[in-house]
């Protein structure tokens, strides 16, 4: 009976495995032999992609987390060769001509890779590193001379894209454009050709309407500036040069960066790339021959890039450039009026150049953290790309970064720090008197016999008499500091400059100028003639071959006000994740340098600038009555100051330099200000006010210190 059973089962299994063989070979026969042609032909016109998906940027931030420059959603329009070619597309160069047209009518550009000039006779313009990356790409995957000239490449794109002769030479350029563009993608294995960059609404409806599916709508992203200051802290993104390329796209590296990449160009933006960079994605996308997209596969994520916290302050930075710009117009216009007073008395010798230019530097002085920093002239972030050939050209080149990149002689700002090196020495103490004779003779016999300030300016019938060196701080008496440099010698002199940062690296990290300390090394590079007595004796005074950045002197001005202590000026306060969850990046203060002296040297020090600002027989009545006794709001926030004036030689007009810190009991601030041509340190005392008032009004950073403090959490 079990043997029957059995059978049985054996019997029943294997006629559904006979059923099962019969229904896949059913199967199959349909599929392969009835279905199999349509299968076949559906394959071969399905087209598969795996375009990148583009990664918005990090915003950038003010220390408060106020948000500087963030991201705009927008539209770009591409252009593959396998639209534009399909079998739908019956002449590629009548559709390309038509969607130019459109373009232009709708008052918007399309992306013109092509150098070489818009109307014959051709020429190549001015490449940018990528155009001339294209080229050289395009010319050797076409195996053309690489010394093949724009009319001869002009007349091959003709031939090659079969560019009737009816077009005019001008069409046949533009078509020419867009042929050569979408062909050396292809050539270079790189993404679609972006058409329109942020094409508007109206324009992608116009050219849908009219040449369907030859364009892909993908969304981006393109750079929003909610502040049209900090130009020249914040910079810009654009294409990548040829230096970006080697570094952001390393050979057999997938590093996430394609030729369209925008990069940053300038500023925070170039300087804090790695962190600003999100990772773009990867879909697969699938289209029909004719380009109708079937199926979009997201295979990885793009992932935004991360948040940028800055050290400013963007109200105050608003603040000071403001104060800087008309501050700025104010002694020009006092300048127009002295001027013609001066023409008109027949006093032409004293007739002076115009403003140039000039920065502002506001830093932290507990931590060296730069709070503010304004340059002028400045531009518009907003429109820097369209504006930057004409910005080129303008006048004092507003592209340059004073505060970083301009190098001016410190003048008198410098002899606090022959002050404290005398007294740190022992050349001099707090005691020590010296006589102001009006001319340092020392080295009459060579031919050098450096005069005083104020014996110049009263024709010999005044001098300081002795001085203190809290005294001579206040006057600020040239003899008193020759004395000084003279005794301590070039080298002692070049040890301080270098502690308090004067001709050194600040750490920020922009790009930035490094400055000169006076010094017999690279004399030569300045006077044939070599180094000589006099030249350490100048020195002694912030002139000579010194040159230091106004951040340099802020952050000098910030060391005196603590007692010696010189921080890194990092601009990079902290990093977030690009969900604001996590924090990746926290920067602590770095100390660079330190100016060990005693206490009591120090007082000394900071008491002769406290008396520039607060005693009216300092060196300047105007800034006394500036800034003497300064409060705000009805609390006393005494200041200390010191004036200098950068003699830039025979028939130039003097720069001017001012240098502050407040309160003077206990230092929050210290600003730097420069004006080039600005002829007195005394004529920017009415700004160092200005910016003062913003700083206190804004609440000082011991009261905003919890309100930063939780943005960090």
């Amino acid at each position: 009976m079990k043997r029957l059973v059995s059978s049985s089962r054996l019997a029943a299994f294997a006629l559904v495995v006979v059923l099962l063989i019969a229904l896949c070979a059913g199967t199959l026969y349909k599929l392969q032999i009835i279905e199999g042609a349509a299968y076949y032909e559906e394959s071969q016109n399905s087209l598969t992609s795996y375009p990148s998906v583009t990664a918005a940027r990090g915003n950038i931030l003010d220390r408060y987390g106020r948000v500087l420059v963030s991201n705009r959603e927008c539209y770009n329009l591409k252009i593959s060769d396998t639209r534009l070619f399909s079998d739908e597309v019956e002449d590629p160069n009548a559709v390309i001509l038509q969607m130019i047209n459109l373009v232009e009518a709708a008052g918007e550009t399309y992306t013109d890779d092509l150098p070489i000039t818009l109307e014959p006779p051709f020429e190549y313009t001015n490449m940018t590193d990528i155009q001339r990356t294209l080229l050289d790409a395009y010319l050797k995957a076409k195996g053309l001379d690489e010394d093949t000239t724009a009319v001869e490449l002009m007349s091959y794109f003709r031939t090659r894209y079969e560019i009737a002769n009816s077009y005019t030479a001008e069409e046949m350029r533009k078509i020419a454009s867009v042929r050569y563009a979408v062909n050396v993608r292809y050539e270079i294995n790189t993404n679609s050709y972006i058409f329109v960059e942020d094409a508007s609404i109206d324009l992608i409806s116009d050219l849908m309407g009219v040449v369907g599916n030859v364009v892909e709508v993908e969304t981006s992203y393109v750079r929003e500036y909610n502040t049209q200051y900090a130009a020249h802290i914040l910079g810009y993104v654009q294409a990548m040069s040829e230096e970006d390329m080697a570094k952001y796209r390393p050979e057999d590296e997938n590093s996430g960066y394609d030729y369209d990449t925008k990069v940053g160009r300038d500023g925070v933006e170039a300087a804090f790339e790695d962190w600003l960079h999100g990772t773009n994605g990867e879909a697969r996308v699938k289209r029909t021959a004719n380009g109708t997209v079937t199926s979009t596969v997201y295979l990885e994520d793009p992932v935004p890039g991360n948040h940028v916290y800055l050290t400013i302050d963007i109200q105050l930075q608003e603040q000071a450039e403001r104060i800087l710009e008309t501050g700025i117009y104010e002694l020009q216009i006092e300048r127009n009026d002295d001027n013609a007073e001066a023409v008109a008395e027949g006093r032409l010798d004293e007739v002076r150049e115009d403003i140039q230019g000039g920065a502002i530097v506001v830093v932290d002085v507990k931590t060296g953290e730069p709070l503010a920093i304004a340059s002028y002239p400045t531009y518009d972030l907003a429109t820097i790309i369209e504006d930057y050939a004409d910005l080129l050209e303008a006048d004092y080149d507003p592209l340059f970064n004073r505060a970083l990149m301009g190098a001016y002689a410190p003048g008198s700002t410098f002899k606090p720090c022959t002050a404290i090196a005398g007294l740190t020495e022992n050349i001099i103490n707090t005691e020590t008197q010296i006589e102001c004779t009006g001319i340092f003779t020392k080295y009459e016999s060579q031919g050098y016999a450096p005069a005083c300030w104020i014996y110049t300016q009263m024709d010999g019938q005044l001098t300081h008499g002795y001085d203190n060196v809290t005294e001579a701080l206040k006057d600020s008496c040239n003899i008193f500091f020759y004395t000084v440099a003279d005794d301590l010698g070039i080298r002692k002199l070049m040890e301080y400059a270098e502690d308090f940062g004067l001709g050194e690296s600040t750490g920020i990290e922009l790009t930035e100028t490094i400055g000169n300390m006076s010094n017999p090394d690279n004399h030569l590079n300045y006077d044939v003639d070599g180094w000589v007595d006099g030249d350490t004796v100048q020195a002694g005074i912030g002139q000579s071959d010194s040159m230091f950045t106004p951040l340099q002197i802020a952050e000098y001005c910030a060391a005196i006000a603590n007692g010696g202590t010189r921080h890194s000026a990092a601009l990079l306060k902290s990093v977030r994740s690009y969900d604001y969850s996590r924090q990746l990046y926290q920067n602590k203060t770095e100390v660079l340098s330190t100016v060990d002296s005693a206490d009591y040297n120090w007082a000394a020090v900071q008491r002769g600038m406290y008396l520039m600002a607060n005693d009216i027989t300092s060196s300047s009545n105007t800034v006394y009555y500036t800034l003497g006794n300064y409060s705000y709001n009805g609390v006393s926030l005494p200041v200390a100051a010191k004036t200098g004036t950068s003699q830039l030689g025979e028939g130039k007009t003097n720069n001017a330099i001012f240098m502050c810190y407040a309160p003077f009991d206990d230092p929050e601030i210290a600003v730097a200000i420069v004006v080039e041509r600005g002829l007195s340190g005394a004529n920017l005392s009415r700004m160092a006010r200005n910016v003062l008032d913003a700083y206190f009004s804004l609440g000082s950073i011991s009261n905003t210190a919890e309100r930063e403090n939780s943005l960090l959490k």
